[in-house]
């Protein structure tokens, strides 16, 4: 299989990668969906992650929504692992287009990845739902900005709201324009960790039409059988091996 995906990378020209939560779990970020996150959520706040990323939870439980955001969804110390850094060397060779992206945390620009399309936004970026002033992700971890942790605007005392979309919200248009556009003129399309069930991003891949069809994922997903190469092993050591051996 290693063999098949090489060949396949090495005979591409216009690659887009699409990646879902198991692409960032070999880094040390969970997956909020996991069966161990549903359970905590529940145990700890009695709701789903679901109810608590929500746009109305948001609104009608602002100082909840935070608490449970600080602690489940910020991973600050998670550094990039052998996929992130594979997928920056396959652009740095021309080779990758684009990386398309459910996951938040940013790792792949920390990586070295240029053109990534975050379709969820990144915790990395928040603003002032009042006066839109920009902050990073270190001032709405600091306590002294939050009153009951909610982070408050130092400008015009509005709060900072995370550039994440929430349930209910809508993903930005020119992120998805941008990556539908990549996707559409990919030869290949590599989708690792993720099972392709949350939508509208998973989606996305019916606006592909080049040639290979490539999914790395631990489970099976409902698109395996329409794949032209099927790997279930973790992607970093998939991509990591497959990558440092082409160059």
């Amino acid at each position: 299989m290693y063999d098949e995906l090489k060949e396949i990378i090495k005979n591409s020209k216009n690659i887009v990668f699409f990646g879902g939560a198991g692409v960032s779990t070999e880094s040390g970020v969970p997956d909020f969906r996991s069966e161990n996150g549903l359970y905590h959520t529940r145990q700890q706040y009695g709701y789903s992650p679901e109810e608590m990323l929500s746009h109305t939870f948001y609104l009608q439980n602002t100082n909840t929504f935070y608490d449970y955001y600080k602690n489940n969804l910020i991973y600050s110390e998670a550094k990039p692992n052998k996929a992130h850094y594979a997928l920056a060397k396959l652009e740095e060779k021309g080779v990758l287009k684009a990386v398309v992206t459910q996951n938040i945390d940013g790792l792949h620009q920390l990586a070295g990845s240029k053109r990534v399309y975050e379709l969820h936004g990144s915790v990395l970026r928040n603003y002032c739902s009042k006066c839109n002033t920009s902050y990073p992700l270190h001032y709405i971890m600091n306590e002294s900005h939050c009153e009951d942790m909610i982070p408050i605007c130092e400008k015009c005392r509005g709060i900072v709201k995370p550039d994440v979309v929430l349930y209910e919200e809508s993903l930005d248009e020119d992120c998805i324009n941008g990556a539908v556009s990549a996707i559409s003129k990919a030869d290949t399309l590599i989708i690792g960790g993720t099972s392709l069930v949350v939508y509208p991003a998973a989606g996305l891949i019916r606006y592909f039409n080049g040639k290979n069809l490539i999914l790395i994922n631990k489970s099976t997903t409902d698109q395996d059988r329409q794949a032209t190469l099927v790997i279930h092993e973790p992607i970093g050591q998939v991509l990591g091996t497959c990558v440092d051996e082409i160059y």
